[in-house]
């Protein structure tokens, strides 16, 4: 879905909707942003009520009939498909995360914990490397219904792959019962739930828009009372418990920025493949690269153009005006004349989603790299502590910006295309970042969570990660505003440096209630 749906979105010239950028944008921010914010309710029903196995299989078929769903055309499938699978990932998230972690809680497995959901994670970008290729070969091939109903497959395999291995993991499906300080389910529905639901039709329905749009309003208002939740939770903690909430409250907090930047792979960087990157191929590589589905034809002739009325070239004559360029295809756009492809042919280049598998690449290729180059650490008792890791993972996102804000410098994108080394480039220094943060946090969050509402703190972690999304939409959708895209990128620069700073100022608080709540010889 990160690979294709954006594309979809502003596709006209092959059965897409053909919605303009700054619309496409919102839609998949607010996807991004729910199929976060719905772990909150899939890890609270997981914890209370239908344990993590069944949650997971609640949640994978929901997303397979979603996925299966988006192969039908028309608006109506459509959003019906994006809320089946915003629901159902809202019971697979959170509760594959913490029945993984239950595995690693006997004294026997703990200190790998950090390990296992290192590989767990490398797992994930394996199948989130292949299948672009698979995405790219069915839209290009066969169109982007068959790319949507691959996907729906692809999860009921995952499904019965899960169900036939369900045996070995039953130990680790138990759960907690509730402290009597605990808020009763039908509580939280009635004073958290019920409220988010009103709170965001509010937020759909005033007058205007104070966020930017209907979307980017219901989602914030509706997210006030859940978040409010959340710090009720330690509100209403034992002693005990205080501090380690309070700990994994103010992480979730600083990875809202991390995600803000890193999810616009799914909008900001998206367009710039699409519209600035050379994605040309040399024609010996042809042969190899359109079985894997790689390559894409763009037709020169005119009624194959998406109508396109959102690109500017500057005037040439000195002025500064820019002329608005309409009916020719985005990587045309500004492309030398003497490269497109002649009347009734057409020139083949690299399928714009395609790269959405360069950061799974890097993933697997640089996980072991990482676990290792910690594991060396830690003989020489140099390791980076788990915080001090999401502080330095902040400093190197917003090194992966300064990159594209280099990319942009280096280049003058409305006039020639930027080679793809840069776009590989911010994608290998992000990557990096990620592996810093995000199974660290999934590990912290299963460290420090009282047992009992693990698979809760599980839904914050996704909460904030919902929220950081959401904003990467809305980040995203100021795109065409940029005449000069190094300001856009700019300004993830200033964000990711901003929260790396607050995180290293909160390092050894944090630290202390690690170690104050860890009982594992594991490093914190």
């Amino acid at each position: 879905m990160l690979g294709i749906l954006f594309l979809y979105l502003t596709d006209s010239d092959k059965g897409g909707m053909g919605l303009d950028k700054a619309t496409a944008s919102d839609i998949v921010g607010t996807y991004l942003a729910l199929v976060y914010l719905t772990p909150f309710l899939g890890g609270l029903l997981a914890d209370r009520i239908l344990g993590y196995r069944k949650s997971i299989l609640i949640g994978g078929s929901l997303m397979a009939a979603g996925y299966l769903g988006l192969s039908i055309p028309g608006y109506t499938s459509f959003w019906i498909s994006l809320l089946l699978i915003i629901i159902g990932n809202g019971f697979f998230k959170p509760n594959i995360s913490t029945l993984l972690g239950n595995l690693y809680n006997n004294d026997q497995y703990k200190s790998f914990k950090d390990s296992g959901y290192s590989i767990f994670y490398m797992g994930i970008n394996l199948g989130a490397f292949v299948c672009n290729f698979v995405a790219a070969y069915m839209r290009n091939k066969y169109g982007w219904g068959y790319a949507f109903g691959a996907a729906g497959i692809g999860m009921i395999i995952g499904l019965i792959w899960f169900m036939n291995g369900t045996k070995h993991i039953i130990s680790a499906d138990l759960r907690k019962p509730p402290n009597p300080e605990d808020m009763p389910f039908s509580k939280v529905m009635l004073f958290v739930f019920l409220p988010a639901v009103i709170f965001g039709g509010f937020g759909w329905f005033i007058p205007s828009n104070i966020f930017g749009s209907d979307s980017t309003d219901a989602f914030i208002f509706a997210a006030i009372p859940i978040i409010g939740f959340f710090i009720s939770l330690w509100g209403r903690a034992s002693k005990k418990d205080k501090a380690p909430i309070a700990a994994l409250l103010s992480i979730f907090a600083v990875a809202i920025i991390f995600w803000a930047v890193f999810k616009q792979n799914a909008s900001a960087l998206t367009s710039f493949a699409e519209s600035y990157t050379d994605r040309s191929i040399p024609e010996i590589i042809e042969p190899v690269a359109k079985p894997l589905g790689m390559l894409q034809s763009i037709s020169a002739t005119p009624d194959s153009f998406p109508k396109i009325d959102n690109y500017f070239r500057p005037a040439k004559d000195g002025s500064g005006n820019k002329i608005k360029i309409l009916g020719t295809h985005p990587y045309l756009q500004n492309l030398d004349k003497s490269q497109w492809p002649a009347e009734g042919n057409s020139i083949k280049i690299i399928s714009t989603e395609i790269y959405q598998s360069v950061n799974p690449f890097f993933i697997i290729l640089l996980t072991p790299l990482v676990v290792g180059f910690f594991a060396w650490l830690r003989k020489r008792k140099k390791e980076p502590s788990l915080p001090a890791k999401i502080s330095w993972s902040l400093f190197i996102t917003a090194l992966s910006a300064v990159v594209m804000v280099l990319a942009v410098l280096f280049t003058n994108i409305t006039e020639n295309k930027a080679t793809s080394l840069w776009l590989i480039g911010s994608y290998f220094v992000i990557t990096i970042g990620e592996l810093f943060l995000s199974p660290v946090g999934l590990s912290l969050v299963s460290k420090l969570s009282p047992p009992r509402i693990t698979s809760l703190m599980m839904g914050g972690w996704f909460l904030a990660t919902s929220i950081g999304n959401k904003l990467s939409g809305v980040i995203a959708g100021k795109w065409d505003l940029f005449e000069n895209k190094a300001y856009f990128f700019g300004i993830n620069v200033i964000i990711c440096l901003a929260g790396a700073a607050i995180m290293f100022f909160l390092v050894k608080w944090l630290c202390r209630v690690l170690e104050e709540n860890t009982a594992s010889g594991s490093p914190v």
